[in-house]
């Protein structure tokens, strides 16, 4: 394990370049040019670990796998606890697949919010990119970073650790949970079906955010509910960013994208922890999670949906509705209740 102050290398704007024509665009935030190189605009600031932080947490920036840049930052509570005490959420960011950083300030402050306010410490992981680096590589890299937690688990408790500050000290390896929003929550969902269970952790839950899940045929909502100016995600955007993650000449009902179609598990099949989706109203996603949650229910799963009225796609890192700060102050409170009572 080694520390670094982490810039994100990813996120690689360059002005001035020659690079082609441009082949792909999502406006404001990522080119995909002709000779195969990509620009990331940034549309958001990275931080680094120690910024805005309140007292109540702490953060550190984490070296995975130098040779693929995996990289995580982990956020712990200042409060008094025992030796393995605290719940761990492994937490993997949205951005389709393309965009977006475990540096970023969006996921900054709310990871850190959500350890202080549920008392949990956060792995907050950083994850190849599309088009460079098209799936599987994201979900290789999560099972990569399960593999990393279960050597911490076994160090903890074949060699211990001394410092009462340490995450890995405070952490509760027997009480892991999945979580993400939206292609982070993607991740998520197909880390949990390919690691689990996993000895000597226990993964107990498993949290999808607004999961960014695809398909060939549309939903209601993706075919009808219009987005406002603010959106984070019009089905426009989605298809481009399916078409920068999958295998070149995949459809939306590959496997990676759409967790119910025809080529996938069948979900009967699937070993998953107890999961709760949350959906947002105004998300042209909405219809697609219910369907899923519908599924796994359908299955014997255990699935608890909650929905928030009023906000959209990303709402509680994009602050992007003017329901945004009550709504993720809800969003908080849920995820709290929910590693309380695993």
């Amino acid at each position: 394990m080694g520390a670094l102050q982490m810039s994100d290398s990813r996120q690689n704007f360059h002005l001035g370049k020659t690079n082609g024509h441009v082949i792909e665009e999502i406006q404001g935030l990522v080119r995909v040019y002709s000779n195969g190189s990509v620009d990331r605009l940034p549309v958001v600031p990275d931080v680094p670990c120690s910024w805005a932080l309140g007292p109540d947490v702490t953060a550190a920036d984490v070296a995975i796998d130098r040779a693929s840049g995996l990289s995580a930052r982990i956020y712990t509570p200042r409060v008094q606890g025992n030796y393995k005490s605290l719940p761990l959420i492994v937490y993997f960011h949205g951005g389709g697949f393309c965009v977006g950083s475990a540096t970023w300030s969006c996921y900054h402050q709310f990871l850190a919010r959500l350890s202080s306010s549920a008392n949990c410490v956060v792995v907050s992981v950083n994850y190849r990119l599309a088009p460079e680096h098209r799936l599987p590589a994201a979900y290789d890299d999560g099972i990569a970073m399960m593999k990393w937690l279960k050597h911490q688990a076994s160090y903890q408790n074949y060699h211990g650790y001394h410092d009462a500050n340490s995450w890995v000290y405070r952490s509760n390896f027997d009480r892991i949970f999945l979580a993400g929003d939206s292609a982070g929550a993607t991740i998520a969902y197909y880390v949990a079906t390919r690691v689990l269970p996993i000895d000597p952790m226990y993964i107990r839950g498993l949290i999808l955010i607004q999961p960014f899940f695809g398909g060939e045929n549309r939903t209601v909502s993706e075919k009808n509910l219009a987005q406002p100016p603010q959106s984070a995600l019009s089905l426009a955007t989605s298809d481009c960013y399916w078409r920068l993650a999958l295998p070149v000449g995949s459809t939306r009902d590959h496997p990676w994208c759409n967790p119910l179609g025809k080529g996938s598990p069948r979900v009967e099949s699937l070993y998953l922890p107890p999961m709760l989706v949350c959906v947002s109203e105004l998300d042209i996603l909405r219809d697609r999670s219910m369907e899923f949650c519908k599924a796994l229910k359908k299955a014997g799963k255990t699935v608890q949906q909650l929905s928030y009225a009023g906000v959209g796609h990303a709402f509680q890192v994009l602050n992007n509705y003017p329901l945004s700060q009550i709504r993720t102050n809800d969003l908080l409170a849920d995820l709290k209740n929910f590693l309380s009572t695993r």
